[in-house]
């Protein structure tokens, strides 16, 4: 019976069979650092392969920095780590869709290769921008002195996640950068569907850098656009000389011959509020119409109301009470958005989308999809004046994003997380178009400053941050739409070592004495649950998929995706001492996978009677062990 790996793929052995597919006639064998021959590529060969005439050492165009060659080698590198449920930080387990993942997330990003790979419709995130303050994972391999290494690294946490402050006086300044994002890139795009979108915040520190980096892995064809958006009118102090207004946001597609990439602007977009379906939000206004049609007028502020007096061309003027201030309002009326109808009732155009509706949106991304600040003002709502989390990005910013990259059961990836914005603009939109997209949200639990209001506030690290912002942005939603359906929930999932001992990967190296040690491969520590995600991730299998757990016989048996009319796609039963009624049993139900642990069979009899079994009842099921 096989084992399962449980660990994650080596890349590049993938990519070495894809090149050998091609050409075969390139395939030579060299050591590994153990002296066993292995399968490689003859580079030379290979070259040859791609040109009709190549030169060694001619010129060619090429984008590189010093620690490319080791970021490209991280990014293939396999890992031996596994995602552990933590249903207590959890909301909704057994119905939510949604996941957020606390960990490294280029560790993260190698252990959902399997279950998520082409299944991503859109990527967002909002990377450090290497301004000289920014802290990344410390990944870097060369040599240091201890004084060095100490005086870089901060150690946040018991799980061993250190981070090193990216100062722009170090020699390397750019080029840690890039080898830090590079394999965050290269890994995501291959969970990409064909028709998905990555969006990428930045600034101009590293735009540059960036767009280079984006064209070398997606290949300039699919890029898309830069999006600008305007962060604000006061701007920022980023430069010595100059205020900036504005940020950037570089798009690609996985594929510019996929269909469905960009979503169309509606044609009808304006929302329709009538006093008796939503009175809250008419508040009265004093013409001879009490009753009509009205458009909701933009939300710029709700911090107070103000008294809007509306000049008309007769010289009447419309009063009405508003959440914008007057000069908004004029300012509405100059430019043509704002209107009055017929029956002398006010009216503005949708700001959520483009004037020439129907059309390519638009790669202007204006104020009316948030600022800096509007995000932090978004943040006050949510934890009150306490100053809990810097320069989030507005849900507002990111739902249009979504209503640009996404369709209604798209699942949405952000391995830069944050305060978790991007799954609060997920649950936002998809109340407002009955839609049910799903995200994925990864953030390393960098801890915050003591003396940071965040942490008096009670929290002791990013994640407890972007979850519990969730969690409140969900209930506001839900509450807001108390007739719709509406996933608020999420599955909690931390980025840990792996669930087996040393020895189930190295069973040849354990001395026979050791072998007392070792009655079972897997950690003591390690529960059920634990072992079943490990083994989703292994073979491939969402982590989002619905989960039971039934009793058959006295054993424990987890059950995976088990839907009227369709087969479970995997069951798992942990138990020592199986019976074969148990096997039996499980059998019957036809699962797509199942896995056994290895001490559950007292002998390889037992192993091979289970193979027999399963031959005989569902020959198409797969059988592992752990």
């Amino acid at each position: 019976m096989e084992r399962l790996a449980m660990e994650t793929r080596n890349i590049t052995d993938k990519n070495i069979q894809k090149i050998l597919e091609l050409f075969p006639n390139v395939a030579t064998e060299s050591r590994d650092e153990n002296g066993k021959l292995k399968t490689a590529i003859d580079f030379n060969k290979l070259k040859q392969e791609l040109s009709e005439d190549i030169v060694d050492g001619q010129e060619t165009y090429d984008f590189t920095w010093v620690g490319k060659r080791e970021a490209m080698i991280e990014a293939n590198r396999p890992i031996r780590k596994t995602l552990r449920p933590d249903r207590e930080s959890s909301v909704n387990w057994d119905t939510t869709e949604n996941i957020y993942i606390e960990g490294d997330n280029l560790d993260a990003l190698k252990l959902l290769q399997e279950s998520y790979m082409g299944k991503i419709k859109m990527i967002y995130i909002d990377p450090p921008y290497n301004t000289g303050n920014d802290k990344l994972p410390y990944r870097d391999s060369r040599k240091q002195t201890k004084s060095e290494y100490e005086e870089a690294l901060e150690i946040y946490d018991d799980n061993g996640y250190k981070m090193f402050k990216n100062r722009d006086t170090e020699p390397r300044f750019h080029s840690s950068w890039c080898s830090f994002i590079f394999p965050l890139i290269m890994l995501s795009k291959k969970l990409l569907s064909d028709n998905g979108l990555i969006f990428i915040s930045m600034d101009e520190h590293e735009i540059t850098n960036l767009t280079k980096i984006c064209d070398e892995l997606y290949g300039r064809k699919n890029y898309i656009t830069t999006f600008v958006w305007e962060k604000g009118k006061e701007g920022g102090n980023d430069s010595n000389l100059m205020r900036s207004h504005y940020e950037y946001i570089l798009c690609y597609c996985n594929s510019s011959w996929s269909d469905d990439i960009i979503a169309l602007d509606k044609k009808d977009t304006s929302r329709h509020i009538t006093e008796d379906k939503e009175p809250n939000l008419v508040k009265g206004i004093e013409t001879d119409i009490n009753k009509g049609e009205l458009f909701q007028l933009i939300n710029l502020s709700k911090q107070k109301d103000y008294k809007v007096e509306i000049p008309l061309i007769d010289g009447s003027v419309i009063k009405w009470d508003s959440y914008a201030p007057q000069k908004s309002i004029n300012d509405w009326i100059k430019i043509g958005k704002l209107f009055v109808g017929s029956k002398r009732v006010p009216y503005v155009k949708s700001y959520l989308k483009d004037e020439l509706q129907g059309q390519k949106p638009s790669n202007i991304l204006t104020q009316n999809y948030g600022t800096t600040k509007a995000g932090s003002i978004e943040m006050r709502t949510f934890f009150g004046s306490r100053k809990i989390f810097a320069y989030p990005k507005p849900s507002e910013l990111i739902k249009r994003l979504l209503q640009i990259g996404s369709n209604p059961n798209s699942i949405i990836l952000d391995f830069f997380s944050g305060s978790a914005t991007t799954a609060h603009a997920v649950m936002k939109l998809n109340a407002e178009d009955g839609g049910n997209r799903k995200f994925i949200m990864v953030q390393l639990p960098e801890v915050c400053d003591e003396k940071s209001e965040a942490y008096k506030a009670g929290y002791k690290n990013i994640c407890q941050i972007g979850e519990e912002r969730i969690r409140r942005a969900g209930e506001k939603i839900q509450e807001e739409n108390p007739d719709k359906k509406i996933d608020i929930g999420f599955r909690v999932f931390k980025v840990d070592d792996t669930n087996m001992k040393d020895v189930y990967y190295t069973p040849n190296e354990t001395a026979q004495k050791q072998l007392g040690m070792f009655e079972s491969n897997i950690k003591d520590d390690r529960t059920d649950e634990d072992l079943l995600y490990g083994c989703l991730l292994d073979w491939g299998v969402e982590l989002s998929l619905p989960h039971k757990v039934e009793v058959i016989d006295g054993k424990r048996v987890h059950i995976v995706n088990e839907q009227e009319g369709f087969e479970p796609d995997l069951i798992a039963c942990f138990e020592d001492s199986i019976p074969e009624s148990v096997i039996r049993k499980i059998a019957e139900k036809k699962p797509t996978r199942v896995v056994f642990r290895d001490s559950s069979f007292v002998s390889d009899d037992n192993k091979i009677n289970v193979e027999e079994i399963f031959k005989l009842i569902t020959p198409d099921t797969k059988v592992k062990v752990i």
